[in-house]
């Protein structure tokens, strides 16, 4: 049977997992395991490997089903060609991929971090809010260096991967 993507709203990952399923329905949310980085302590959570999808094994494309999933609560759309197309169907080797990597347990990060000349903000710390420019990255240490315009002056600040986001 083929596997559909679906596109879920911010954050209802979850909720649609739960939701296809109890509709009987063969479901895949891929989550991977990651160091939550507060400022006081770091503990392992699980995250969505795909913030926004997950996959829905459909043995058929009919208008009832595609009906039924599009009806569960969190669901946007099943992804395919431009709207009102039929949705494509993913090819079983990649989804098999994906389930070797969750089950594998291997440390898979990803990196949401501001490049080299990208505008970013400051969220921790005594610059807390300041936005500024990205002038150099070291993301083995998760060191950045910001620059940022003070009273016509420019100032460099060396921040770590958690006091930074991307603008």
């Amino acid at each position: 049977m083929p596997w559909y993507a679906v596109h879920t709203r911010s954050r209802h990952e979850d909720l649609v997992y739960l939701g296809l399923t109890q509709k009987t329905y063969h479901a895949f949310l891929p989550k991977l395991e990651v160091w939550s980085k507060r400022k006081d302590r770091r503990k392992k959570i699980l995250i969505p490997m795909f913030p926004g999808y997950l996959f829905v094994e459909l043995f058929s494309l009919e208008n009832a089903i595609k009906l039924d999933v599009l009806k569960t609560f969190g669901v946007v759309r099943i992804l395919g060609k431009p709207r009102g197309a039929e949705p494509i169907a993913i090819p079983d080797a990649k989804i098999d991929a994906i389930q070797r990597i969750v089950h594998s347990r291997v440390e898979v990060q990803q990196f949401q971090y501001p490049k080299v000349g990208e505008p970013a903000m400051i969220i921790d710390g005594p610059f807390k809010g300041v936005e500024g420019l990205v002038l150099k990255t070291d993301y083995d240490k998760e060191l950045f260096v910001i620059g940022i315009e003070l009273l016509q002056r420019s100032v460099a600040i060396k921040l770590e991967g958690f006091q930074i986001s991307r603008l």
